[in-house]
Protein backbone atom coordinates (compact mmCIF):
# COMPACT_ATOMS: atom_id res chain seq x y z
CA UNK A 1 0.00 0.00 0.00
CA UNK A 2 1.52 3.27 -1.13
CA UNK A 3 0.84 6.62 0.40
CA UNK A 4 1.03 9.65 -1.92
CA UNK A 5 -0.85 11.88 -4.26
CA UNK A 6 -3.38 10.39 -6.60
CA UNK A 7 -2.90 10.82 -10.38
CA UNK A 8 -5.57 13.49 -10.34
CA UNK A 9 -3.54 15.54 -7.81
CA UNK A 10 -0.44 15.32 -9.97
CA UNK A 11 -2.06 16.97 -13.02
CA UNK A 12 -0.38 20.27 -13.94
CA UNK A 13 -2.19 23.48 -13.11
CA UNK A 14 -3.87 25.03 -16.14
CA UNK A 15 -2.48 28.44 -17.04
CA UNK A 16 -5.41 30.54 -18.15
CA UNK A 17 -3.65 33.90 -18.10
CA UNK A 18 -2.42 33.79 -21.72
CA UNK A 19 -4.15 30.92 -23.52
CA UNK A 20 -7.65 31.81 -22.34
CA UNK A 21 -7.26 35.45 -23.37
CA UNK A 22 -8.97 36.11 -26.75
CA UNK A 23 -6.79 37.30 -29.61
CA UNK A 24 -6.66 40.90 -30.82
CA UNK A 25 -8.50 40.07 -34.03
CA UNK A 26 -11.21 38.17 -32.17
CA UNK A 27 -11.81 41.09 -29.76
CA UNK A 28 -12.09 43.60 -32.64
CA UNK A 29 -14.40 41.34 -34.65
CA UNK A 30 -16.74 40.65 -31.69
CA UNK A 31 -16.93 44.39 -30.92
CA UNK A 32 -17.72 45.20 -34.57
CA UNK A 33 -20.50 42.60 -34.67
CA UNK A 34 -21.88 43.90 -31.37
CA UNK A 35 -21.99 47.41 -32.86
CA UNK A 36 -23.95 46.10 -35.85
CA UNK A 37 -21.33 47.15 -38.42
CA UNK A 38 -20.19 45.29 -41.51
CA UNK A 39 -16.59 45.14 -42.68
CA UNK A 40 -17.46 47.51 -45.54
CA UNK A 41 -18.94 50.05 -43.12
CA UNK A 42 -16.01 49.90 -40.69
CA UNK A 43 -13.61 50.27 -43.63
CA UNK A 44 -15.46 53.32 -44.91
CA UNK A 45 -15.61 54.90 -41.45
CA UNK A 46 -11.93 54.37 -40.63
CA UNK A 47 -10.34 54.51 -44.11
CA UNK A 48 -8.66 51.17 -43.39
CA UNK A 49 -8.84 48.94 -46.47
CA UNK A 50 -11.27 46.01 -46.43
CA UNK A 51 -8.50 43.46 -47.00
CA UNK A 52 -6.53 44.79 -44.01
CA UNK A 53 -9.65 44.70 -41.77
CA UNK A 54 -10.21 41.04 -42.69
CA UNK A 55 -6.51 40.25 -42.08
CA UNK A 56 -6.40 41.93 -38.65
CA UNK A 57 -9.59 40.18 -37.54
CA UNK A 58 -7.84 36.92 -38.54
CA UNK A 59 -4.76 37.99 -36.49
CA UNK A 60 -2.67 38.38 -39.64
CA UNK A 61 -0.76 41.68 -39.33
CA UNK A 62 1.60 41.16 -42.28
CA UNK A 63 -0.55 43.17 -44.76
CA UNK A 64 -0.28 46.21 -42.44
CA UNK A 65 3.29 46.82 -43.65
CA UNK A 66 5.06 46.92 -40.27
CA UNK A 67 4.53 47.31 -36.53
CA UNK A 68 3.96 51.07 -36.69
CA UNK A 69 1.11 50.72 -39.21
CA UNK A 70 -0.31 47.68 -37.41
CA UNK A 71 -0.51 49.65 -34.14
CA UNK A 72 -2.18 52.54 -35.93
CA UNK A 73 -4.79 50.25 -37.54
CA UNK A 74 -5.50 48.53 -34.21
CA UNK A 75 -5.97 51.90 -32.50
CA UNK A 76 -8.26 53.20 -35.28
CA UNK A 77 -10.44 50.07 -35.43
CA UNK A 78 -10.73 49.88 -31.64
CA UNK A 79 -11.96 53.47 -31.35
CA UNK A 80 -14.45 52.95 -34.20
CA UNK A 81 -16.13 50.13 -32.25
CA UNK A 82 -15.86 51.97 -28.88
CA UNK A 83 -13.04 49.93 -27.38
CA UNK A 84 -10.10 51.16 -25.32
CA UNK A 85 -7.09 50.56 -27.62
CA UNK A 86 -4.52 50.51 -24.76
CA UNK A 87 -5.02 46.84 -23.70
CA UNK A 88 -4.96 45.67 -27.32
CA UNK A 89 -1.76 47.61 -28.02
CA UNK A 90 -0.15 46.15 -24.89
CA UNK A 91 -1.17 42.66 -26.01
CA UNK A 92 0.27 43.31 -29.48
CA UNK A 93 3.56 44.49 -27.94
CA UNK A 94 3.76 41.37 -25.76
CA UNK A 95 3.08 39.06 -28.69
CA UNK A 96 5.30 40.83 -31.26
CA UNK A 97 8.47 41.79 -29.39
CA UNK A 98 7.72 45.10 -27.67
CA UNK A 99 7.58 48.59 -29.08
CA UNK A 100 9.23 49.31 -32.45
CA UNK A 101 12.62 50.98 -32.63
CA UNK A 102 12.42 54.77 -32.99
CA UNK A 103 12.64 56.06 -36.53
CA UNK A 104 15.71 58.28 -37.10
CA UNK A 105 14.78 61.91 -37.46
CA UNK A 106 15.10 63.53 -40.85
CA UNK A 107 17.60 66.38 -41.31
CA UNK A 108 16.26 69.66 -40.00
CA UNK A 109 17.36 71.62 -43.00
CA UNK A 110 17.88 70.76 -46.63
CA UNK A 111 19.87 72.72 -49.12
CA UNK A 112 17.65 74.79 -51.32
CA UNK A 113 18.43 75.65 -54.87
CA UNK A 114 18.99 79.34 -55.31
CA UNK A 115 16.92 80.45 -58.20
CA UNK A 116 17.84 83.62 -60.06
CA UNK A 117 15.49 86.44 -59.21
CA UNK A 118 13.34 87.46 -62.13
CA UNK A 119 13.49 91.17 -62.67
CA UNK A 120 11.04 93.30 -64.46
CA UNK A 121 11.86 95.65 -67.34
CA UNK A 122 14.11 98.63 -66.53
CA UNK A 123 11.64 101.47 -67.05
CA UNK A 124 14.13 104.13 -66.00
CA UNK A 125 16.61 103.21 -68.72
CA UNK A 126 13.82 103.07 -71.31
CA UNK A 127 12.56 106.50 -70.33
CA UNK A 128 16.06 108.02 -70.48
CA UNK A 129 16.64 106.48 -73.92
CA UNK A 130 13.33 107.88 -75.16
CA UNK A 131 14.22 111.38 -73.88
CA UNK A 132 17.61 111.21 -75.61
CA UNK A 133 15.94 110.21 -78.89
CA UNK A 134 13.43 113.08 -78.65
CA UNK A 135 16.12 115.65 -77.85
CA UNK A 136 18.25 114.40 -80.72
CA UNK A 137 15.29 114.62 -83.09
CA UNK A 138 14.46 118.17 -81.95
CA UNK A 139 18.09 119.27 -82.34
CA UNK A 140 18.32 117.75 -85.80
CA UNK A 141 15.09 119.50 -86.86
CA UNK A 142 16.35 122.86 -85.50
CA UNK A 143 19.65 122.61 -87.38
CA UNK A 144 18.00 121.48 -90.60
CA UNK A 145 15.04 123.81 -90.57
CA UNK A 146 16.86 126.93 -89.43
CA UNK A 147 15.29 129.43 -87.12
CA UNK A 148 11.86 127.97 -86.78
CA UNK A 149 9.52 128.69 -83.96
CA UNK A 150 11.40 127.66 -80.82
CA UNK A 151 8.17 127.59 -78.80
CA UNK A 152 6.72 124.92 -81.09
CA UNK A 153 9.88 122.81 -80.69
CA UNK A 154 9.78 123.24 -76.94
CA UNK A 155 6.14 122.16 -76.85
CA UNK A 156 6.98 119.18 -79.05
CA UNK A 157 9.83 118.10 -76.73
CA UNK A 158 7.73 118.58 -73.59
CA UNK A 159 4.76 116.72 -75.11
CA UNK A 160 6.98 113.84 -76.21
CA UNK A 161 8.65 113.64 -72.79
CA UNK A 162 5.31 113.69 -70.98
CA UNK A 163 3.80 111.01 -73.20
CA UNK A 164 6.94 108.85 -72.86
CA UNK A 165 6.92 109.13 -69.07
CA UNK A 166 3.25 108.29 -68.93
CA UNK A 167 3.52 105.19 -71.11
CA UNK A 168 6.79 104.02 -69.56
CA UNK A 169 5.49 103.79 -65.98
CA UNK A 170 2.08 102.12 -66.03
CA UNK A 171 0.38 101.87 -62.68
CA UNK A 172 0.26 98.22 -61.55
CA UNK A 173 -3.20 96.81 -61.07
CA UNK A 174 -3.82 95.12 -57.78
CA UNK A 175 -5.94 91.98 -57.99
CA UNK A 176 -9.17 92.18 -56.08
CA UNK A 177 -9.26 89.75 -53.16
CA UNK A 178 -11.87 87.07 -53.49
CA UNK A 179 -14.84 87.68 -51.28
CA UNK A 180 -15.11 85.00 -48.56
CA UNK A 181 -18.08 82.70 -48.82
CA UNK A 182 -20.57 83.59 -46.10
CA UNK A 183 -21.35 80.82 -43.65
CA UNK A 184 -25.00 79.78 -43.46
CA UNK A 185 -26.66 82.00 -40.89
CA UNK A 186 -29.18 80.96 -38.27
CA UNK A 187 -31.90 82.79 -40.19
CA UNK A 188 -31.16 80.77 -43.31
CA UNK A 189 -31.39 77.55 -41.30
CA UNK A 190 -34.61 78.71 -39.67
CA UNK A 191 -36.09 79.43 -43.13
CA UNK A 192 -36.08 75.71 -44.04
CA UNK A 193 -39.27 74.75 -45.95
CA UNK A 194 -41.90 73.07 -43.80
CA UNK A 195 -42.96 70.56 -46.50
CA UNK A 196 -39.48 68.99 -46.62
CA UNK A 197 -36.94 67.58 -44.22
CA UNK A 198 -33.76 69.69 -44.15
CA UNK A 199 -30.59 68.45 -42.43
CA UNK A 200 -27.43 70.53 -42.12
CA UNK A 201 -24.26 68.67 -41.03
CA UNK A 202 -21.18 70.70 -40.02
CA UNK A 203 -17.80 69.92 -38.46
CA UNK A 204 -16.78 73.01 -36.45
CA UNK A 205 -14.05 71.43 -34.29
CA UNK A 206 -12.84 68.32 -36.15
CA UNK A 207 -13.56 66.11 -39.11
CA UNK A 208 -15.67 63.03 -39.72
CA UNK A 209 -16.76 60.67 -42.46
CA UNK A 210 -20.49 61.00 -43.18
CA UNK A 211 -23.01 59.24 -45.41
CA UNK A 212 -26.42 60.70 -46.36
CA UNK A 213 -29.26 58.99 -48.28
CA UNK A 214 -32.81 60.06 -49.24
CA UNK A 215 -35.99 58.05 -48.62
CA UNK A 216 -35.39 55.99 -51.79
CA UNK A 217 -31.90 54.96 -50.63
CA UNK A 218 -30.21 57.23 -53.20
CA UNK A 219 -26.78 58.37 -52.02
CA UNK A 220 -26.67 62.14 -51.47
CA UNK A 221 -23.13 62.28 -50.05
CA UNK A 222 -20.48 59.77 -49.01
CA UNK A 223 -17.11 61.16 -47.94
CA UNK A 224 -15.02 63.06 -45.43
CA UNK A 225 -16.29 66.33 -43.93
CA UNK A 226 -13.21 68.38 -43.00
CA UNK A 227 -12.97 70.88 -40.14
CA UNK A 228 -15.00 74.02 -40.83
CA UNK A 229 -17.02 72.45 -43.68
CA UNK A 230 -20.77 71.84 -43.77
CA UNK A 231 -23.29 70.01 -45.97
CA UNK A 232 -27.06 70.52 -46.31
CA UNK A 233 -29.43 67.76 -47.48
CA UNK A 234 -33.16 67.93 -48.33
CA UNK A 235 -35.81 65.33 -49.12
CA UNK A 236 -39.60 65.20 -49.27
CA UNK A 237 -39.85 62.40 -46.69
CA UNK A 238 -36.69 61.59 -44.69
CA UNK A 239 -32.88 61.76 -44.55
CA UNK A 240 -30.81 58.76 -43.40
CA UNK A 241 -27.38 59.58 -41.89
CA UNK A 242 -24.32 57.60 -40.78
CA UNK A 243 -21.72 59.59 -38.81
CA UNK A 244 -18.24 58.05 -38.53
CA UNK A 245 -17.22 60.36 -35.64
CA UNK A 246 -20.44 61.77 -34.21
CA UNK A 247 -18.62 63.72 -31.50
CA UNK A 248 -17.14 66.06 -34.16
CA UNK A 249 -20.52 66.79 -35.82
CA UNK A 250 -23.05 69.58 -35.21
CA UNK A 251 -26.59 68.97 -36.59
CA UNK A 252 -29.45 71.32 -37.53
CA UNK A 253 -32.67 69.54 -38.52
CA UNK A 254 -35.63 71.49 -39.91
CA UNK A 255 -34.15 74.71 -38.55
CA UNK A 256 -33.50 73.41 -35.02
CA UNK A 257 -30.18 72.43 -33.46
CA UNK A 258 -29.85 68.85 -32.24
CA UNK A 259 -28.57 68.88 -28.65
CA UNK A 260 -27.66 65.17 -28.38
CA UNK A 261 -24.30 64.65 -26.66
CA UNK A 262 -22.52 62.41 -29.17
CA UNK A 263 -19.28 60.87 -27.93
CA UNK A 264 -15.98 61.38 -29.83
CA UNK A 265 -15.27 58.45 -32.13
CA UNK A 266 -18.85 57.11 -31.86
CA UNK A 267 -20.54 55.77 -35.02
CA UNK A 268 -24.18 56.94 -35.13
CA UNK A 269 -27.02 55.92 -37.50
CA UNK A 270 -29.75 58.58 -37.61
CA UNK A 271 -33.00 59.13 -39.54
CA UNK A 272 -34.88 62.46 -39.56
CA UNK A 273 -38.31 63.35 -40.99
CA UNK A 274 -40.39 66.50 -41.46
CA UNK A 275 -41.60 68.59 -38.54
CA UNK A 276 -39.89 68.69 -35.16
CA UNK A 277 -36.50 66.89 -35.36
CA UNK A 278 -36.89 63.37 -34.03
CA UNK A 279 -34.54 60.49 -34.66
CA UNK A 280 -36.39 57.83 -36.65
Amino acid sequence: MSIGNSPEDERPFEDVSEEARPSIGRVLKDARLAAGLTVDEISTATRVRIAIVHAIEADDFAPCGGDVYARGHIRTLARAVRLDPAPLLAQYAAEHGGRPAPTPAAPLFEAERIRPERRGPNWTAAMVAAIVVVIGFVGFTAVKGGGGDSSDKTQLAEGATASTGTSATPAPKKPKPAAPKPAPSDSAIAAAPQDKVTVQVSAPDGRSWISAKDHNGRMLFDGLLNKGESKTFQDNTKINLILGDAGAIELYVNGKKIEDQFQPGAVERLTYTKGDPQVG
